[in-house]
Protein backbone atom coordinates (compact mmCIF):
# COMPACT_ATOMS: atom_id res chain seq x y z
CA UNK A 1 0.00 0.00 0.00
CA UNK A 2 2.53 2.59 -1.47
CA UNK A 3 1.47 6.21 -1.54
CA UNK A 4 2.99 9.53 -0.54
CA UNK A 5 2.86 9.22 2.99
CA UNK A 6 4.28 5.46 3.28
CA UNK A 7 6.84 6.65 0.91
CA UNK A 8 7.97 9.85 2.84
CA UNK A 9 8.67 7.93 5.93
CA UNK A 10 9.21 4.52 4.98
CA UNK A 11 6.48 2.69 6.55
CA UNK A 12 3.84 0.16 4.68
CA UNK A 13 0.58 1.77 5.95
CA UNK A 14 -0.25 5.55 6.14
CA UNK A 15 -1.32 4.94 9.41
CA UNK A 16 -0.06 7.36 11.87
CA UNK A 17 -0.05 7.48 15.38
CA UNK A 18 -0.72 9.81 17.35
CA UNK A 19 1.62 11.15 19.73
CA UNK A 20 -0.39 11.48 22.61
CA UNK A 21 0.32 12.85 25.79
CA UNK A 22 0.62 10.09 28.86
CA UNK A 23 0.04 7.20 26.24
CA UNK A 24 2.28 7.24 23.90
CA UNK A 25 5.77 5.90 24.92
CA UNK A 26 8.16 3.57 23.62
CA UNK A 27 5.75 0.32 23.83
CA UNK A 28 3.13 1.85 21.52
CA UNK A 29 5.33 3.31 19.75
CA UNK A 30 7.54 0.65 18.85
CA UNK A 31 4.62 -1.85 18.26
CA UNK A 32 2.65 0.08 15.57
CA UNK A 33 5.80 0.77 14.45
CA UNK A 34 6.57 -3.26 13.84
CA UNK A 35 3.24 -3.71 12.53
CA UNK A 36 4.08 -1.02 10.08
CA UNK A 37 2.76 1.83 10.40
CA UNK A 38 4.59 4.85 12.27
CA UNK A 39 4.90 5.41 15.80
CA UNK A 40 5.11 8.34 17.75
CA UNK A 41 6.57 9.02 21.20
CA UNK A 42 4.53 12.08 22.78
CA UNK A 43 7.19 13.74 24.23
CA UNK A 44 4.79 16.79 25.55
CA UNK A 45 4.43 14.30 29.04
CA UNK A 46 8.18 13.65 28.96
CA UNK A 47 11.06 15.49 30.91
CA UNK A 48 13.97 15.71 28.27
CA UNK A 49 15.61 12.55 30.18
CA UNK A 50 12.74 10.97 30.13
CA UNK A 51 12.30 11.48 26.42
CA UNK A 52 15.65 9.87 25.72
CA UNK A 53 15.26 7.19 27.68
CA UNK A 54 11.93 6.40 25.49
CA UNK A 55 14.07 6.80 22.49
CA UNK A 56 16.77 4.59 23.47
CA UNK A 57 14.61 1.73 24.20
CA UNK A 58 12.05 2.30 20.99
CA UNK A 59 15.17 1.75 18.92
CA UNK A 60 15.88 -1.17 20.45
CA UNK A 61 12.35 -2.28 20.47
CA UNK A 62 11.81 -1.67 16.53
CA UNK A 63 14.02 -1.52 13.17
CA UNK A 64 11.29 0.26 11.51
CA UNK A 65 10.94 4.15 11.28
CA UNK A 66 9.38 6.11 14.36
CA UNK A 67 8.92 9.52 15.53
CA UNK A 68 8.70 12.20 17.96
CA UNK A 69 5.82 14.69 18.72
CA UNK A 70 7.16 17.65 20.13
CA UNK A 71 4.08 20.50 21.21
CA UNK A 72 6.16 23.54 20.82
CA UNK A 73 5.14 25.12 24.36
CA UNK A 74 7.04 22.70 26.09
CA UNK A 75 9.44 24.90 28.29
CA UNK A 76 12.62 23.09 27.78
CA UNK A 77 12.14 22.78 24.11
CA UNK A 78 15.40 23.44 23.30
CA UNK A 79 17.01 20.10 25.02
CA UNK A 80 14.25 18.09 23.78
CA UNK A 81 15.29 18.81 20.06
CA UNK A 82 18.94 18.43 20.91
CA UNK A 83 18.45 14.99 22.59
CA UNK A 84 15.91 14.16 19.50
CA UNK A 85 19.02 15.13 16.97
CA UNK A 86 21.74 13.45 19.36
CA UNK A 87 19.40 10.49 19.17
CA UNK A 88 19.75 10.41 15.36
CA UNK A 89 15.62 10.35 15.51
CA UNK A 90 14.71 11.22 11.71
CA UNK A 91 11.29 12.00 12.27
CA UNK A 92 9.69 14.74 14.32
CA UNK A 93 6.17 16.15 14.38
CA UNK A 94 5.34 19.58 16.00
CA UNK A 95 2.08 21.11 17.11
CA UNK A 96 0.96 23.58 19.32
CA UNK A 97 3.41 26.91 17.50
CA UNK A 98 5.03 28.60 14.98
CA UNK A 99 6.31 25.90 12.59
CA UNK A 100 8.96 28.64 11.57
CA UNK A 101 11.04 28.13 14.91
CA UNK A 102 12.07 24.64 14.74
CA UNK A 103 11.22 23.39 11.24
CA UNK A 104 14.68 24.77 9.68
CA UNK A 105 16.52 23.14 12.34
CA UNK A 106 15.54 19.70 12.07
CA UNK A 107 15.49 20.15 8.28
CA UNK A 108 19.31 21.04 8.50
CA UNK A 109 19.75 18.03 10.65
CA UNK A 110 18.16 15.70 7.80
CA UNK A 111 14.85 15.70 10.16
CA UNK A 112 11.85 14.77 8.00
CA UNK A 113 9.19 17.48 9.88
CA UNK A 114 5.40 17.16 9.89
CA UNK A 115 3.46 20.46 11.57
CA UNK A 116 -0.24 19.76 12.82
CA UNK A 117 -2.83 22.06 12.10
CA UNK A 118 -6.48 22.88 12.82
CA UNK A 119 -6.85 25.26 9.92
CA UNK A 120 -6.45 25.90 6.44
CA UNK A 121 -4.66 29.68 7.58
CA UNK A 122 -1.91 27.65 9.53
CA UNK A 123 -1.63 25.17 6.98
CA UNK A 124 -0.05 27.18 4.45
CA UNK A 125 1.85 28.72 6.87
CA UNK A 126 3.76 25.62 7.87
CA UNK A 127 4.08 24.85 4.31
CA UNK A 128 5.33 28.16 4.09
CA UNK A 129 8.15 26.73 7.00
CA UNK A 130 9.28 24.10 4.82
CA UNK A 131 8.13 21.07 6.58
CA UNK A 132 7.52 18.16 4.32
CA UNK A 133 3.68 17.05 5.31
CA UNK A 134 0.64 18.15 7.56
CA UNK A 135 -1.51 16.97 9.50
CA UNK A 136 -4.83 18.54 9.56
CA UNK A 137 -6.66 17.73 12.83
CA UNK A 138 -10.86 18.21 12.76
CA UNK A 139 -12.32 19.19 15.70
CA UNK A 140 -13.69 15.62 16.70
CA UNK A 141 -9.91 14.73 17.81
CA UNK A 142 -9.05 14.47 21.41
CA UNK A 143 -6.64 16.45 23.84
CA UNK A 144 -5.90 20.34 22.50
CA UNK A 145 -7.70 21.51 19.63
CA UNK A 146 -8.40 24.41 16.95
CA UNK A 147 -10.67 27.02 18.09
CA UNK A 148 -13.02 27.16 15.04
CA UNK A 149 -14.39 24.08 15.76
CA UNK A 150 -14.27 22.64 11.84
CA UNK A 151 -14.72 19.08 11.33
CA UNK A 152 -12.86 16.82 9.83
CA UNK A 153 -15.05 16.66 6.89
CA UNK A 154 -14.47 19.72 6.21
CA UNK A 155 -11.12 20.54 7.11
CA UNK A 156 -9.39 17.79 5.28
CA UNK A 157 -11.10 18.83 1.81
CA UNK A 158 -10.34 22.60 2.56
CA UNK A 159 -6.98 21.90 3.27
CA UNK A 160 -6.08 19.82 0.47
CA UNK A 161 -7.60 22.12 -2.05
CA UNK A 162 -4.62 24.89 -1.06
CA UNK A 163 -1.96 22.89 -0.40
CA UNK A 164 0.79 20.89 -2.43
CA UNK A 165 2.71 18.60 0.21
CA UNK A 166 1.02 15.53 1.60
CA UNK A 167 -1.74 15.63 3.75
CA UNK A 168 -2.26 13.22 7.11
CA UNK A 169 -5.95 13.90 8.42
CA UNK A 170 -6.88 13.51 12.39
CA UNK A 171 -9.99 13.87 14.23
CA UNK A 172 -12.69 10.97 14.66
CA UNK A 173 -10.56 8.10 12.98
CA UNK A 174 -10.71 4.44 14.63
CA UNK A 175 -12.30 2.39 11.71
CA UNK A 176 -11.06 1.51 8.18
CA UNK A 177 -13.75 3.21 7.12
CA UNK A 178 -13.05 6.60 8.57
CA UNK A 179 -9.74 5.92 7.06
CA UNK A 180 -11.06 5.42 3.35
CA UNK A 181 -13.23 8.29 4.27
CA UNK A 182 -10.56 10.64 5.20
CA UNK A 183 -8.58 9.44 1.75
CA UNK A 184 -11.43 10.20 -0.17
CA UNK A 185 -11.54 13.45 0.93
CA UNK A 186 -7.76 13.69 -0.16
CA UNK A 187 -6.05 12.71 2.50
CA UNK A 188 -2.57 10.98 2.19
CA UNK A 189 -2.59 9.35 5.20
CA UNK A 190 -4.56 9.37 9.07
CA UNK A 191 -3.48 9.94 12.00
CA UNK A 192 -5.12 7.36 14.64
CA UNK A 193 -5.19 8.81 18.61
CA UNK A 194 -8.05 7.94 20.71
CA UNK A 195 -7.82 4.43 19.19
CA UNK A 196 -5.18 3.51 20.94
CA UNK A 197 -5.19 4.63 23.97
CA UNK A 198 -7.22 1.51 24.27
CA UNK A 199 -4.60 -0.82 23.83
CA UNK A 200 -2.39 -2.65 25.84
CA UNK A 201 0.77 -0.80 25.13
CA UNK A 202 -0.68 2.83 25.64
CA UNK A 203 1.02 3.68 29.17
CA UNK A 204 -2.36 5.45 29.91
CA UNK A 205 -3.63 3.82 33.24
CA UNK A 206 -6.39 1.18 33.08
CA UNK A 207 -9.06 3.06 34.90
CA UNK A 208 -8.55 5.83 31.90
CA UNK A 209 -8.93 2.92 29.04
CA UNK A 210 -11.43 1.59 31.14
CA UNK A 211 -13.15 5.04 30.88
CA UNK A 212 -12.42 5.21 27.25
CA UNK A 213 -13.91 1.99 26.16
CA UNK A 214 -17.17 2.75 28.02
CA UNK A 215 -18.09 6.01 26.18
CA UNK A 216 -20.89 6.66 24.34
CA UNK A 217 -21.97 9.55 21.91
CA UNK A 218 -21.85 12.58 23.58
CA UNK A 219 -19.41 11.31 26.30
CA UNK A 220 -16.72 14.10 25.01
CA UNK A 221 -16.87 18.18 25.17
CA UNK A 222 -14.78 20.53 24.11
CA UNK A 223 -13.74 23.21 26.77
CA UNK A 224 -11.36 25.87 28.57
CA UNK A 225 -11.13 27.58 25.10
CA UNK A 226 -10.09 30.91 26.80
CA UNK A 227 -6.90 28.98 27.92
CA UNK A 228 -6.42 26.04 25.17
CA UNK A 229 -9.34 24.33 23.63
CA UNK A 230 -9.53 20.93 24.81
CA UNK A 231 -11.80 17.97 24.70
CA UNK A 232 -12.38 15.83 27.91
CA UNK A 233 -14.25 12.99 29.14
CA UNK A 234 -17.54 14.15 31.06
CA UNK A 235 -16.05 13.83 34.71
CA UNK A 236 -16.12 15.46 37.77
CA UNK A 237 -13.79 18.17 37.03
CA UNK A 238 -15.45 18.72 33.57
CA UNK A 239 -18.39 19.53 35.73
CA UNK A 240 -16.76 21.89 37.87
CA UNK A 241 -15.51 23.64 34.80
CA UNK A 242 -19.52 23.80 33.57
CA UNK A 243 -20.58 25.19 37.11
CA UNK A 244 -17.38 28.04 37.02
CA UNK A 245 -18.48 29.27 33.66
CA UNK A 246 -22.04 29.27 34.86
CA UNK A 247 -20.95 31.31 37.94
CA UNK A 248 -19.19 33.68 35.22
CA UNK A 249 -15.03 32.55 35.69
CA UNK A 250 -12.50 34.69 34.62
CA UNK A 251 -9.44 33.33 32.77
CA UNK A 252 -7.81 33.17 36.03
CA UNK A 253 -10.43 31.55 38.17
CA UNK A 254 -10.33 28.99 34.91
CA UNK A 255 -6.22 28.69 35.24
CA UNK A 256 -6.51 28.45 38.64
CA UNK A 257 -9.69 25.34 38.67
CA UNK A 258 -7.03 23.52 36.38
CA UNK A 259 -4.07 24.09 38.06
CA UNK A 260 -1.08 21.59 37.48
CA UNK A 261 -0.62 18.52 36.57
CA UNK A 262 -4.36 17.96 35.78
CA UNK A 263 -3.55 15.63 32.49
CA UNK A 264 -1.08 13.62 34.17
CA UNK A 265 -3.84 12.78 37.41
CA UNK A 266 -6.42 12.07 34.92
CA UNK A 267 -5.06 10.08 32.37
CA UNK A 268 -1.82 8.39 33.40
CA UNK A 269 -2.58 8.47 37.50
CA UNK A 270 -5.81 7.15 37.16
CA UNK A 271 -7.83 9.98 39.36
CA UNK A 272 -11.15 9.80 37.26
CA UNK A 273 -13.32 12.39 39.14
CA UNK A 274 -10.27 15.45 39.33
CA UNK A 275 -8.45 14.63 36.48
CA UNK A 276 -8.19 15.77 33.43
CA UNK A 277 -9.51 13.21 30.76
CA UNK A 278 -8.27 13.97 27.37
CA UNK A 279 -9.93 11.92 24.30
CA UNK A 280 -11.71 11.91 21.23
CA UNK A 281 -15.40 12.02 19.99
CA UNK A 282 -14.70 8.72 18.47
CA UNK A 283 -14.34 6.74 21.86
CA UNK A 284 -18.17 6.18 22.00
CA UNK A 285 -16.64 4.08 18.89
CA UNK A 286 -14.40 2.29 20.51
CA UNK A 287 -15.06 -0.95 22.62
CA UNK A 288 -12.62 -2.85 23.31
CA UNK A 289 -8.67 -3.23 24.52
CA UNK A 290 -6.65 -4.37 21.62
CA UNK A 291 -3.22 -5.14 20.97
CA UNK A 292 -1.24 -2.12 18.88
CA UNK A 293 -0.73 -4.37 15.92
CA UNK A 294 -3.95 -5.74 16.06
CA UNK A 295 -5.59 -2.13 15.49
CA UNK A 296 -3.71 -1.44 12.57
CA UNK A 297 -4.71 -4.80 10.74
CA UNK A 298 -7.93 -4.41 12.08
CA UNK A 299 -7.72 -0.69 10.47
CA UNK A 300 -6.22 -2.02 6.84
CA UNK A 301 -8.46 -4.78 6.81
CA UNK A 302 -12.19 -2.59 6.81
CA UNK A 303 -10.40 0.07 4.69
CA UNK A 304 -9.74 -2.81 2.07
CA UNK A 305 -13.46 -4.13 2.50
CA UNK A 306 -15.20 -0.71 2.55
CA UNK A 307 -13.07 0.40 -0.75
CA UNK A 308 -14.30 -2.95 -2.13
CA UNK A 309 -17.65 -1.92 -1.44
CA UNK A 310 -17.76 1.32 -2.81
CA UNK A 311 -16.08 -0.25 -6.07
CA UNK A 312 -19.04 -2.49 -6.66
CA UNK A 313 -21.76 0.04 -6.59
Amino acid sequence: MQNKITQLFGIQYPIIQGGMVWASGWRLASAVSNAGGLGLLGAGSMYPEVLEEHIIKCKKATDKPFGVNVPMLYPDIEKLMNIIVDQGVKIVFTSAGNPKTWTKFLKDKGITVVHVVSSVKFALKAQEAGVDAIVAEGFEAGGHNGRDETTTMVLIPSVKEKISIPLIAAGGIATGRAMLAAMVLGADGVQVGSRFVASPEASSHELFKKWVVDAKEGDTQLTLKELAPVRLLKNKFFQDIQEAYANGASKKDLQALLGRARAKRGMFEGDMEEGELEIGQVSGLIHNITPAAKIVEELIVEFSQAKAEILDY
